[in-house]
């Protein structure tokens, strides 16, 4: 029952973010958004940070344990499943590339948090040239041991050419 209420309230959060007025203005940067959303932000650019140094382990430290990663057209449902899969590839390619964030909004309640967020990454990576335009979304949890992240979803697609 208690990933139901989780689930609930974020998807009440995702409805908020679709409706005019409800959605917290695009920010470069975690300090510049409205107070109940920077703690849950910080969590997701230190997640960030440990991946660009190639630290997936720092980063997996941001995760909670029943965390959902939607991946590539794949879903992890643990984070020891993402940190068997997933994670120090994306520790790999993170280090590899340059990322720009473009835009941010977030959402937040007591306990549950959104942080949506677009960037465009370019660079090389496994002998390939990247530029892409990547979305998103986490959805972290207030615990004991702070925020945690416990949904990550990403897609990218390549920038427009208009």
């Amino acid at each position: 029952m208690v990933g139901f209420a989780f689930r609930g309230a974020a998807v009440v959060m995702l409805l908020a973010l679709a409706y005019p007025g409800s959605a917290v203005p695009a920010a470069p940067a975690a300090e510049t958004l409205p107070e109940p959303v920077r703690a849950p932000a910080a969590v997701v650019d230190a997640f960030h940070a440990a991946l660009r140094k190639g630290d997936a382990e720092a980063a997996l430290a941001l995760v909670a344990d029943d965390a959902l990663v939607f991946e590539d057209g794949r879903v992890e449902r643990t984070k020891a499943e993402y940190a068997l899969h997933h994670a120090k590839a994306d520790a790999a390619f993170s280090k590899a590339v340059s990322t720009k964030r473009l835009k941010r909004t977030g959402q937040a309640t007591a306990d549950v948090a959104l942080i949506a967020t677009e960037t465009r990454t370019k660079g090389r990576f496994r002998n390939q040239d990247v530029d892409r335009i990547m979305v998103e979304t986490m959805v972290l949890r207030r615990g004991p041991a702070g925020w945690r992240i416990v949904h990550i979803h990403w897609s990218s697609a390549m920038p427009s050419t208009e």
